[in-house]
């Protein structure tokens, strides 16, 4: 299971209610334990949820804990849900030219919406409380997942260089239904003008024609979706993408980079997070490079068009 909003708790694992007594959770620990073992035909993938849950709820002390909104006795976190201040830096290398504020719609988002499920009148003293959070329908908990990967982006790429410019969170004329008003991030550098949409739709993607495909993904077309709000920006600041970047979570993609095709000129990629840096410092096969007076024009023209949400 990943530290995500969108993932399953240990109850649903393991299928019991939240309220269950530790007898009957022991019973589902075991009757799951049977029925995802490899060696009798499970799947290994369900067979290692299984047992991280109970190591989440297994016992008095770690379930205390999950259900106070902890990891659970043992077990780290990645991160809390909450919007986490930048640390003190541990070097002095430059970072990546950054602008925007990654995670800012989403964030806003999923406050209002979750004050509105609520309901009106009712105290919210702990909007990211982990039990109030996986209470919450799909798509308020989406909106909260996309944050955190949009943050986790933002991390990564500031690690580029002072050779590379960021802009988040940067505003579109392209929006609908399934489609947010904003391209998550802008990466410009030496190899190329990449367009980036973080992802966590709690569960594993596939690749089929050049899409993205899933029993999470509720129907979108994230490619073709980001390939639109693309467009709006290259058209607004005169510029081409090179790149198109899905970027998602480590264990939801099937390898750490996948090229799914081009679009407009720009190669498409599905690419893990921890793959990303690499990616655009290396760039894409096939995509063009930016360099020498080039590279300072698309700079000064995105500069001059770009507006956040």
């Amino acid at each position: 299971m990943q530290d995500s909003p969108l993932s399953a708790s240990p109850y649903e694992v393991l299928g019991v209610a939240p309220g269950a007594s530790d007898e009957e959770l022991r019973k589902a620990y075991r009757r799951m334990l049977r029925a995802t073992h490899p060696d009798t035909g499970g799947d290994t993938a369900r067979f290692d949820a299984v047992q991280r849950a109970w190591l989440l709820v297994g016992t008095t002390t770690a379930r205390a804990a999950y259900d106070r909104g902890g990891a659970g006795a043992g077990v780290p976190t990645s991160h809390t849900w909450t919007a986490q201040a930048a640390g003190p830096r541990r070097d002095s290398r430059p970072t990546a030219r950054s602008h925007g504020h990654p995670g800012g719609w989403s964030r806003e988002r999923y406050l209002v919406l979750m004050r509105e499920w609520v309901g009106r009148g009712r105290t919210l003293s702990d909007p990211y409380d982990p039990a109030l959070v996986r209470s919450a329908p799909r798509d308020i908990r989406h909106l909260l997942a996309n944050a955190l990967a949009e943050e986790a982006t933002a991390r990564q790429v500031a690690t580029l260089g002072i050779g590379f410019s960021v802009w988040h969170d940067v505003a579109t004329s392209a929006a609908g239904p399934g489609v947010p008003p904003k391209l998550d991030h802008v990466v410009l550098g030496p190899t190329g003008l990449f367009a980036l949409s973080s992802e966590d739709w709690g569960g594993e993607v596939r690749i089929k024609r050049g899409e993205l495909i899933g029993e999470a993904l509720n129907g979108e077309q994230p490619v073709h979706d980001l390939a639109v709000r693309a467009k709006s920006v290259a058209r607004a600041a005169r510029v081409k993408f090179t790149g198109l970047l899905i970027v998602v979570p480590d264990a939801a993609a099937p390898s750490s980079l996948e090229l799914l095709g081009k679009s407009r000129g720009a190669v498409t990629a599905l690419v893990t997070q921890s793959r990303l840096p690499g990616v655009l410092r290396d760039g894409l096969p096939g995509a063009a490079r930016i360099g020498g007076t080039e590279l300072f024009e698309v700079r000064t023209r995105l500069q001059a068009a770009i507006t956040f949400v």
